[in-house]
């Protein structure tokens, strides 16, 4: 499907919506795209890289993104907090698509709320999950083998120099002030750890320990819900990542774990590692750009109005096969 109207990337200037925008350029090259920020000279030098791309200052203070009015678009994209939520405001005024990041378990409401008021507009993907919702999709990727799963438990590394640029350093500070309880799915009920039982250790590929704790993310009811395992947990570790330590660049690790049983019913379990040399930088791109392609229709069925998530619009199998062109291998 043709787009004569730009995908309106807000914060597109970051380090996941450039990357977005970089994935989208190189696989659809006439699609139009509007980097948006408060920066117009930053914008404009990701724009000029992209080509067919333009540059523009949006104001998220105001109901309009201070956007010219008439300016048309096909979608858009909140690749930055949006505390006012102008952007889905904006989105839902002119029946566009529109993917977010940044709001995470603890800020979501507001969306599904917005999304069930106006159930037959335009689809909203939220995708405030691990890695853009990679995460999710390269498990549920492992657990085609299985024909039963009891037991997921996912294992991140985030080095602390690979957090992000100041709106990912933004986001982590804004959920850790909400909360320092863990969320899991404990013999099928949803259970909030407290500080204590949250804590946990995070293993590299290289054996490699962390200390990490429970985190309150949307992968665990997406895994739990998706899969009906009735035990789900997804630990995170900031620190030095295993690569950096070797004197290499920061990289990223995720540990994925499964238990059930397989065809025959026999007992079955699984390990692998995700591990990107690059940090998380290109698979949260990735996870944007996979999202913003869906939802356009340039790959896949016409996506229904109202409120998705990525493991219900993505192909787990099509997302590991995007997830190792960018650089990313799995171990185990």
């Amino acid at each position: 499907m043709e787009h004569s109207t730009s995908v309106l990337v807000m914060g597109g200037s970051g380090q996941a919506g450039a990357g977005a925008a970089a994935l989208l350029r190189q696989w659809h090259p006439t699609l139009p795209l509007t980097i948006a920020g408060r920066d117009l000279a930053r914008a404009q030098r990701v724009a000029d890289e992209l080509g067919t791309a333009t540059a523009v200052t949006i104001d998220l203070e105001r109901s309009d993104l201070g956007l010219p009015a008439g300016q048309g678009h096909s979608a858009v994209v909140a690749a930055v907090w949006d505390a006012r939520l102008h952007g889905l405001r904006y989105a839902q005024q002119r029946g566009l698509p529109y993917l977010s990041i940044s709001s995470g378990l603890m800020d979501i409401a507001p969306e599904v709320v917005a999304g069930a008021q106006r159930a037959g507009g335009a689809p909203i993907l939220v995708a405030s999950h691990y890695l853009a919702g990679l995460v999710v999709l390269a498990a549920l990727d492992s657990a085609r083998e299985f024909d039963r799963i009891d037991t997921i438990r996912i294992g991140a590394i985030l080095d602390e120099t690979d957090i992000g640029g100041p709106a990912g350093v933004a986001d982590l500070e804004r959920w850790s002030a909400v909360t320092s309880a863990g969320l899991v799915r404990r013999d099928g009920v949803f259970t909030w750890l407290d500080s204590r039982d949250a804590q946990a250790e995070v293993i590299g590929f290289d054996g490699t320990v962390l200390p990490g704790q429970s985190i309150p993310i949307l992968d665990v009811p997406s895994l739990a819900l998706a899969t009906g395992a009735p035990n789900v947990r997804f630990d995170l570790a900031v620190g030095q990542s295993p690569s950096r330590r070797r004197g290499e660049p920061a990289s990223m690790e995720v540990r994925i774990d499964l238990e059930g049983a397989g065809s025959t019913g026999a007992p079955l379990s699984t390990s692998r590692h995700l591990v990107h040399p690059e940090g998380q930088r290109p698979l949260t791109a990735l996870g944007v750009a996979l999202g913003v392609e869906r939802l356009l229709g340039l790959r896949g069925d016409a996506v229904a109005p109202g409120i998705h998530t990525p493991e219900a619009l993505l192909d787990p199998a099509y997302a590991v096969e995007r997830m190792m062109e960018v650089g990313a291998t799995f171990v185990g």
